[in-house]
């Protein structure tokens, strides 16, 4: 029997990120360990916070499986020169 899967879901509680939860804890298999961290409420050791640094989470909600961020979940946080571009600030 192979080792279990840690699917880590970093979350702000908000609807658009419930609605992930439900349909990752859904999709998970009897192998898959899922683990939820909403970084609005933050953890009581911190761990949360920590994780969602470690693995460069820059938006929510964002996964990472066995501790690396899934490739959907990279480089998707603000991008504060394309809101100047489009007119923030001006």
């Amino acid at each position: 029997m192979s080792d279990k899967r840690v699917v880590e879901i970093f979350s702000a509680g908000c609807y658009i990120c419930e609605n992930t939860v439900k349909e990752i804890k859904a999709l998970a298999c009897p192998n898959c360990e899922v683990k939820v961290y909403d970084l609005n409420k933050r953890c009581d050791t911190n761990e949360c916070v920590e994780k969602a640094n470690q693995y460069g989470v820059k938006s929510v909600p964002a996964v990472a499986i066995n501790g690396k961020l899934v490739d959907c979940c990279n480089e998707r946080g603000i991008d504060f020169e394309a809101l100047k571009r489009a007119g923030l600030g001006q």
